[in-house]
Parts: structure tokens; C-alpha cells; sequence
């Protein structure tokens, strides 16, 4: 690990070379392991180090960013000079005010020491007893087991210093015979979170339960999601409209809607990334301190999140989502969680007189990203609920349907909630059932 003298060396060795108006040092370093089983068999260990730099030049109005993962004083000195470089050829940005200053950030605890020295051994011991059950019961497992540590660190010449370490562990499999499959997944900051006999079990308990699908015309169903299924809910509101910068363009699904109900009252979702039970982050990628920001409260919309840069554009403060620079997403929140409900999984199948349960969603694209109209498949595990229990399962099918719309026909939510990891960070969700969902094609599988 670098640890926080070895980010400051690097970021100050940048500092000390460039001549910008202004210089922001963001360091990102992981020291990753992923133990890799296909056919029942492990087939791959592998294990990367890297520590990225990313240096962003600001002359005036104009800006560049340059990166390398070469840390010697040359090669630092290099990506400095390119960023400037860059700056000098860029256009004034008229909307640009300033990089951030320094504010105060609390501390959140997110590294496990067993985690960082998991060792490839322990890996396989677990992927051992998944593939071990899967055997014993006619079927394959594929998945894969990995853990990390993480450094990330933002310096800036205002006075910005930040740094955070943290572990994650993550596993995830999918069980299959020649007709069916089940799926789980979890992740975790601590190794030690994550039950690898269970999800397994569950996994195959899955696959053999969906064995023998049959076919299902396409219509209007009542659903019961796992909370597999309903992340893809959280990630698709978080690309297509959670963050500033779609509001202000006019494309995200909250623009001109705040104070109004768009989604069921039994919906709550924020965004925490000081919230231990997530994987928390407690700054953004410009060295802000990470705020709550409350998204959807009993279905009314509410807020969105903010980098400096959205925020300077509305002459309020950065809630810390800002992601490195340069992207075209403008801030992101990656610490979502969805509120719990009293209902268990088991109550909202015996609640349902005829409609389907679905473990998780697959392949899902956004066809009118405004109305949050999404196309995708069903995926591991799809089951015909009729007169209170699942009767038989079903072959997948393709579903084109408003996320919004869906979310405001909630009948029930669960109590319990599972971690699972998402794009640069986790969400935490529950299972939902919904009065109607919309599918418009079937598979043959």
C-alpha cells in the first residue's frame, strides 16, 4: 500500500511541477485478486496492481487532463506537462469557476485486515465447496471470487488532501443444468461477510427449482422482483437521472417534477456514502465530503446529487459525487439504498393469486431514457405464482416497460435488504412487489 505519505510524495511531486493556474492530483490504487471457475472447475487466479494518476490542468477557463500509472518522477513530471499541454489547446469553458477548496471530511472506517490478506487459497476453499454442490446435483458452476484494497486519494493546490483506504470482497455464481440456472451474488467490505455455502446453496436450489420451463405467453403480470432484479431499478435511475447534470440538460425524469409523487409513497431511496452498511466513500473524486442526499422520500421526488462543477452552474455547493475527470455523466451517486418494507418473500408470494417471480434482470437497455422505459430479458430463475405459491417455472422472457410506472404500483416491499455491488460502488435493496409489469416477448430458454 501506498498509504497516505506515499499519495501525498506523488501528488506533491506533481504539485511542485506544474505551472497551472490551478492542479488537481487524483491517485487511485488497487491491489486487486479474482479467482475465476467455469465448468465446476477453477480454471483462473489472477492478480493486478496498479495505481492510476490523473492530473487536471486548469489556465484560466480551460482545462486538461492527463493520466499515467508510471509513478517515477520523470513520468510524473511527463503527465503533468501533458495536462498543460492539453489546457492550452482547450476552449474556455464559460461555466467553469473554480476547482474546490478544502472542507471538512469524517473519517468512515472500510478496510478489514483479513480481506487484504486473503490469500488465493481461501478463495478456492470456498469456490471448492460452490462447485461441490453443484456436482453432487447434476449441475455446473461458473463465478468468480475476488478481493481488493483500494487507496484513493485527492490533492489539489487550493489545499484539498483526502485519502481513504478500503477492502472489498465480492462473489458471485451462476448455476446451471441444460435447461435452467440460478443465480447469487454478495458483496461486502470484509471477506468474512460473505457465506459461500449459502449462496451456493441458493444458487442451486435455483437451478434445480427452474429445471423444465414451460412456455409463458407475454401480458400484463403481477411480479414479485428479488433484490436482484430490482438493483437494475437503482442503476438505471442513477445513469439516466439522480445526478445534476441530466436535470440541467433536460433529460433526466426528475427535471421539472420536484415536490411531485412519481414513484409508489412506500418508496424511499438516498444516496449515503458515509453509511457502513454500504461500501462507503466518505469524499468524491474532487476531495468533497460525501453528503446524504435524499432522492425519492415516500415517492416524491426530492433532490439529485452535485460535483462542483453542476453546482457552480446553480450557485450551490457540491454534495460530493463528483467522478474523476474528464467524464460526460457529471456527477453519480454510487452509495444507493432503497428503504425496507415489513413484508417477507414468502407473504408477498402467498399475497399474489396469479403473476410471476423473477430473480434478476439481464441485458437491459433504456428505449426512452425521460420516461425510464427499459427493455431487457429475465434471467436465472422465472417462476408462474398461481393461488398463493409457485407452482412452476417459466421460460424467460423480454420485458419493455416505465421503471417509473412500475415503481408506482408497489404492493409490497421486503424487510430484508441484500449488498450488492454495482458500477464503482454497491446498492442496498430490497425484494418489491408490483401490481403489474409488462412483458413483450418470449425465449426458448
Amino acid at each position: 500500500m501506498l498509504g497516505e505519505k506515499g499519495v501525498k510524495e506523488i501528488a506533491d511531486h506533481v504539485l511542485a511541477h506544474s505551472n497551472a493556474d490551478q492542479t488537481e492530483v487524483v491517485i487511485i490504487s488497487q491491489d486487486s485478486q479474482l479467482t475465476r471457475f467455469a465448468n465446476s472447475t477453477i480454471h483462473q487466479n489472477v492478480a493486478e496492481l496498479n495505481t492510476q494518476v490523473n492530473v487536471r490542468a486548469v489556465l484560466g477557463k480551460r482545462i486538461g487532463v492527463a493520466s499515467t500509472n508510471d509513478l517515477n518522477p520523470e513520468a510524473l513530471k511527463r503527465v503533468t506537462e501533458t495536462a498543460l499541454t492539453i489546457a492550452r489547446l482547450q476552449p474556455e469553458n464559460p461555466d467553469f469557476i473554480s476547482l474546490p477548496g478544502p472542507a471538512p471530511i469524517i473519517q468512515v472506517h472500510a478496510f478489514d485486515e483479513a480481506t487484504a490478506a486473503c490469500t488465493p487459497e481461501t478463495r478456492a476453499r470456498a469456490v471448492d465447496g460452490i462447485c461441490r454442490q453443484a456436482i453432487a446435483k447434476g449441475l455446473t458452476a461458473a463465478g468468480a471470487f475476488s478481493t481488493t484494497i483500494y487507496e484513493i486519494a485527492v490533492v489539489n493546490s487550493l489545499g484539498v488532501f483526502a485519502y481513504h483506504p478500503s477492502t472489498g470482497a465480492e462473489l458471485n455464481m451462476v448455476i446451471m443444468s441444460e435447461d435452467s440456472s440460478g443465480y447469487a451474488a454478495q458483496v461486502s467490505t470484509r471477506v468474512a461477510d460473505l457465506d459461500a455455502e449459502s449462496l451456493g446453496c441458493q444458487a442451486v436450489d435455483k437451478a434445480l427449482r427452474s429445471r423444465n420451463p414451460r412456455a409463458l405467453s407475454p401480458g400484463h403480470y403481477t411480479v414479485i422482483l428479488e433484490p436482484y432484479a430490482v438493483q437494475d431499478f437503482l442503476s438505471t435511475f442513477a445513469y439516466l437521472g439522480f445526478g445534476a447534470q441530466t436535470v440541467q440538460e433536460g433529460q433526466s425524469f426528475m427535471a421539472g417534477r420536484f415536490g411531485e409523487r412519481i414513484m409508489s409513497e412506500a418508496i424511499s431511496i438516498w444516496d449515503d456514502g458515509l453509511d457502513p452498511t454500504g461500501l462507503p466513500l466518505p469524499f468524491d473524486f474532487e476531495g468533497q465530503p460525501k453528503q446524504r442526499v435524499d432522492l425519492i422520500s415516500h415517492g416524491v421526488a426530492q433532490a439529485v446529487v452535485y460535483d462542483s462543477y453542476t453546482a457552480g452552474k446553480e450557485g450551490k455547493q457540491s454534495t460530493g459525487h463528483a467522478l474523476p475527470a474528464p467524464n460526460t455523466y457529471g456527477p453519480l451517486p454510487f452509495n444507493l439504498f432503497m428503504d425496507s418494507g415489513q413484508a417477507t418473500l414468502e407473504d408477498m408470494i402467498a399475497s399474489t393469486e396469479h403473476g410471476l417471480l423473477v430473480t434478476r434482470f439481464w441485458y437491459t437497455r433504456p428505449v426512452h431514457p425521460r420516461l425510464v422505459i427499459v427493455t431487457g430479458m429475465t434471467r436465472d430463475g422465472t417462476f408462474l405464482i398461481e393461488r398463493g405459491e409457485v407452482a412452476c417455472p417459466v421460460k424467460n422472457l423480454r420485458f419493455t416497460q416505465s421503471y417509473l410506472d412500475a415503481l408506482a404500483q408497489v404492493e409490497l416491499v421486503s424487510r430484508e435488504r441484500r449488498l450488492l455491488s454495482d458500477f464503482g460502488g454497491a446498492d442496498y435493496v430490497p425484494a418489491l412487489k408490483l401490481s403489474e409489469f409488462t412483458f413483450t416477448g418470449v425465449t426458448e430458454f
